[in-house]
């Protein structure tokens, strides 16, 4: 039997379905439509280890305001939630304020999210423990981590938005990790529709 486990940025997967797609994402039906998509080209069956998903609580300033604490407070609410997804495990970084743009806008930063993804891929990969791996980012730092586990024999899917983002007209994904992937596929339209949260 194969045996998959997911790897999801968590700031790219929310970059995508607010600038290309304007959902909100059921990320436990985001997995398992991934772990179908893995099955339905290999002729095993496939097993789902684990979805790891990677993302930073908002930032908050010293002392941090009302509207911060807030936020704050609704994201740690979702991760905490997430938990309790079957098979489902959350990796937090930090998010760092790097300084403001001309216009005066904050400008942010995800620490540790690139280092954690890259540690449990290759971990993973190196002791075996699983023959297939679908990653969901579009940063090239991955790249080590895909080459590690391409040497052990695992089986990379790369999964990413658009080749052109709709917001501001860049790629969504770095070309070196397409072409060091096995197997692409693109989330598009029909993919999020599958995995849409209903309109609260």
């Amino acid at each position: 039997m194969a045996r998959l486990a997911i790897f999801v940025d968590g700031g790219y997967v929310d970059a995508l379905a607010e600038d290309e797609f304007s959902i909100w994402v059921d990320l436990g039906k985001f997995g398992e439509e991934i772990r179908q998509i893995v099955a339905a080209k290999t002729p095993e069956s496939v097993d789902l280890l684990r979805t790891f998903y990677y993302h930073c609580l908002p930032y908050q300033s010293n002392p941090p305001t009302e509207e911060e604490k807030y936020r704050f407070g609704q994201k740690r609410r979702f991760f905490d939630a997430l938990r309790y997804l079957s098979r489902f495990a959350v990796r937090e970084g930090r998010l760092v304020l790097k300084g403001h743009n001309a216009d005066g806008e904050p400008i942010f930063q995800q620490k540790r999210v690139d280092l954690l993804l890259g540690l449990d891929f290759a971990l993973l990969s190196g002791k075996r423990q699983i023959t297939h791996a679908a990653v969901v980012s579009g940063d090239s730092d991955l790249l080590p981590a895909f080459h590690i586990a391409k040497e052990e024999g695992i089986l990379v899917w790369l999964f990413h938005g658009p080749r052109v983002s709709k917001k501001d007209g860049k790629p969504t994904f770095a070309n070196e990790l397409w072409q060091a992937a096995d197997e692409r596929f693109e989330i598009d339209g029909t993919f999020m529709k599958r995995v849409a949260r209903p309109a609260k």
